[in-house]
């Protein structure tokens, strides 16, 4: 007897698509390798406070994921937190005006939380390989849904999956290093986040304070791909160098009373697959944010769902 559909990963591209499964009545159980879920929408405490070391903020234009977002905000997770952000470049600083960025007063990870609440999830499960049948460490089971960068499901997959072997290998990602920075008081202009251009070291820096709604001095700042791709064997060290860049960018006269710097190996797809999702006749699916579009919360959501409509047809289809 199979297990039904193994789904590896619980951030929300691996959570959406599990929703999908068990709202068809297809059998379905996550296993995610970290000790939470959240995936790339990851949420980290100092102190008892949560910061956003992942996803900065997500954006809302597809009708059903706005819906979604509506069950977070009247649950209370979810806020529209700003439509204005902040450029640098060798020009100075200018407003620059977009679509409604929302946050998460508990940290974007809470809303992964959420839609997994009643999910079959283990934590702290690696998965080791996944061979024809389909076969997930040694077990049969009636398809398997890989929702993890490409080039992690590459170490997974039995080179005879042929299919799902060429388009994970065909991914291309970037890497970053995400910052928070504690400061002794709120020193810096008015701002809820920037994107900070032509930098050697950052891309993106966030007021913390201002997206959780508490005004706590905390900056999180995400550098670039290049300068993380030369600090990823010790991230650590890249701490004093992003507080600097800050510090100048911003005018602070104080050093930071905390530095904590996380590594993102894959961070970001450089390039975009053509559809929301995978699906071979191997029975093995793939979805994320390197499917469907712009990389964003939404379309990892979107690619996620999408998979699980499609192993549900898949599977129930005589």
């Amino acid at each position: 007897m199979d297990t039904g559909v193994v789904v590896v990963g619980a951030g929300i591209a691996g959570v959406a698509c599990a929703v999908e499964l068990t709202r068809a009545g297809v059998p379905v159980e996550i296993r995610e390798r970290g000790r939470v879920a959240g995936g790339r929408m990851a949420s980290k405490r100092f102190d008892g406070r949560p910061a956003d070391l992942g996803a900065a903020y997500f954006t809302v234009d597809d009708p059903d994921f706005a819906a979604v977002a509506q069950q977070w905000r009247a649950a209370g997770l979810a806020r529209e937190w700003t439509d204005t952000f902040v450029a640098y470049d060798r020009d100075g600083r200018r407003e620059r005006r977009g679509p409604v960025r929302w946050a998460a007063p508990g940290g974007l990870r809470s809303l992964v939380e959420h839609l997994a609440r009643d999910l079959p999830l283990t934590v702290d499960r690696l998965v080791l390989g996944v061979e024809p049948g389909p076969v997930v460490d040694g077990r049969p089971c009636a398809a398997v849904a890989l929702a993890v960068p490409g080039p992690q499901a590459a170490l997974l997959l039995d080179p005879a999956l042929v299919e799902a072997t060429r388009v994970v290998q065909d991914q291309r990602w970037t890497a970053a290093l995400a910052a928070v920075l504690r400061f002794p008081g709120r020193r810096w202009a008015d701002f809820r986040g920037a994107f900070v251009n032509d930098h050697p070291v950052l891309a993106v820096v966030c007021d913390d304070g201002d997206r959780r709604g508490d005004g706590a001095p905390v900056l999180v700042a995400h550098t670039t791909p290049e300068f993380a791709a030369g600090h990823l064997a010790q991230p650590t060290g890249a701490g004093p160098a992003i507080e600097e860049a800050v510090r100048d960018l911003l005018g602070l006269p104080e050093p930071a009373e905390l530095v904590h710097v996380h590594r993102w190996t894959y961070a970001k797809p450089a390039s975009t697959a053509e559809g929301t999702y995978h699906l071979d006749a191997d029975g093995i699916g793939l979805a994320g944010d390197a499917f469907g579009g712009k990389p964003r919360v939404q379309t990892a959501w979107r690619s996620g769902r999408d998979l699980g409509r499609a192993l549900t047809t898949h599977l129930t289809t005589p």
